[in-house]
């Protein structure tokens, strides 16, 4: 299903079923990951497409996780070897994949996945590319009783291009008809297929054997296993879902508007949680992140990958964190950082860039356009701005005052620079790695140091300065005679 949805209408949060409910290890699962995604126009296979942090394939994996299920079965297809490898890269130990090749249709991936399932009482059917699914809904599906089927279904005041749920008076399923084949009545239904399921595993091999292929694509569907159902008297129940739950991805523009709906949820979840988000639609956080609350996000922030902001940290405005931790109390604004630890109380910018391997100690600072890469920066020293610190070691106490440099690249290797606790270094320092400044040791501003300054000593390495008097006013004389 691909609904059109606002992405301002996420659902309400349905929590974690894993706690409740009956044990599921009965109830295995087939995800449908074969296709292309021709709509997307895109050389990657459709599933592996990211959205709020995640591929749509490791959103679905993620909400079935809580579930305890049995087998989780990936029916891969398309670049079958790099989503087969995704798939097992979920971290779940239950997960396996099987190649549809070649493909024809729905009933035929049931069918596919069906081979890779021994033991389970019911097998749950869901697409790969619906990452707004949430594991409550999963699990209603999942907890119908033995015996009995379901269909994961939705109501649209436009259900335009959608299959139907027909039910007789009684409000029993007979069948799932595709619009095109819809009369005049059936096509009044708002209650919609949404392409997900749950079967009786007893029998369900032969049933999907019996699926025809006498249809426009001439492929075999999985709505057809409810006809067969219904005309063996067996029961076919219906369970709701919120629309945006069931959307489907199949063009950028979904894919687009997916993510919306996932940052939104993951927003109001951290916000009800004690976060405070300034300004919820000035802020794109991934689902992947995590939040403490009693932080402070601020408007126009970007936070991706595994981050972490302690509580009492105050995040942005206009701030880029990529698997980036800041510890409680640290302030990052309008600065960018990859992978880096950000300690207790320290401050981050504005306008400094923080690239990987950067550790900022306790109360330390990184201040307006400075960089750092690969260096560890004791408690309480500071690089306060316009200065560089790469491949180093700064320990505590150290001030690394404007235009300071260190000069980590030979132009072929990179090397080291230590500057040692209580270490001054003084403006427009150039340090030629490698090489140490020791504890306590000032360096003069605007020294090229090459060679190691020894503990509690001053290094001065710069020409001395020469004066020459009246010849400013001389030259100028000069030049204006010519």
């Amino acid at each position: 299903m691909s609904a059109d949805l606002p992405p301002d209408q996420p659902p309400e949060p349905t929590g974690d079923p894993s706690a409740d409910g009956p044990p599921r290890g009965h109830v295995a699962a087939i995800v449908m990951a074969a296709g292309k995604g021709t709509r997307l126009r895109s050389d990657t296979a459709k599933v592996l497409h990211p959205v709020a942090g995640r591929s749509l394939l490791h959103h679905v994996l993620g909400v079935l996780a809580p579930l305890g299920l049995g087998r989780i079965v990936v029916v891969v297809g398309h670049q079958a070897d790099d989503v087969a490898a995704h798939a097992r890269d979920s971290g779940l130990d239950n997960v396996v994949t099987v190649v549809q090749q070649p493909q024809h249709g729905t009933g035929h991936a049931v069918e596919v996945g069906l081979s890779a399932i021994d033991a389970a009482d019911k097998v749950l059917v869901v697409n790969g590319d619906a990452p707004l699914l949430t594991a409550a809904t999963l699990a209603r599906l999942a907890d119908q009783p033995v015996g009995t089927s379901a269909i994961l279904s939705t109501e649209l005041d436009d259900p335009t291009g959608y299959g139907r749920i027909v039910r007789d008076a009684d409000g029993a399923v007979l069948g799932v008809v595709e619009e095109r084949d819809c009369t005049e009545e059936e096509r009044a239904i708002r209650s919609v297929n949404g392409g997900m399921y749950v079967f009786d595993h007893d029998g369900l091999a032969d049933r999907v054997a019996a699926i025809g292929t006498d249809n426009e694509q001439g492929e075999r569907y999985v709505t057809d296993l409810v006809g067969l159902l219904v005309a063996e008297r067996r029961e076919v129940r219906v369970v709701t879902a919120p629309a945006v739950e069931l959307t489907g991805v199949n063009d950028r523009a979904q894919l687009a508007r997916a993510g919306q709906a996932l940052r939104r949820r993951h927003l109001d979840e951290m916000m009800a949680s004690g976060v405070t988000v300034m300004d919820p639609e000035a802020t794109w956080i991934d689902v992947t992140v995590d939040v403490e609350p009693d932080a402070t996000i601020l408007p126009g922030c970007l936070l991706t990958g595994a981050t972490h902001v302690a509580a009492g940290a105050v995040v942005g405005p206009h701030t880029e964190l990529h698997d980036t931790e800041v510890a409680a109390g640290a302030r990052v604004r309008q600065s960018v950082c990859d992978t880096v630890a950000i300690g207790p109380d320290a401050q981050v910018g504005p306008f400094a860039h923080l690239r990987p391997g950067t550790e900022l100690g306790p109360h330390g600072k990184v201040g307006a356009f400075a960089e750092t890469k690969n260096a560890t920066i004791g408690a309480r020293s500071k690089v306060p701005h316009l200065s560089y610190v790469g491949d180093a070691t700064l320990g505590e106490d150290v001030n690394f005052s404007c235009g300071a440099v260190t000069v980590n690249y030979d132009g072929f290797d990179k090397h080291h620079t230590t500057v040692e606790d209580g270490a001054f270094v003084g403006c427009d320092t150039m340090l030629v790695a490698p090489v140490t400044v020791g504890t306590g040791a000032f360096v003069a501003a605007g020294s090229t140091v090459t060679e190691d300054v020894p503990p509690g000593a001053l290094a001065i390495a710069r020409a001395r300065q020469t004066v020459k008097e009246g010849w400013a006013d001389q030259r100028r004389a000069e030049h204006d005679a010519d």
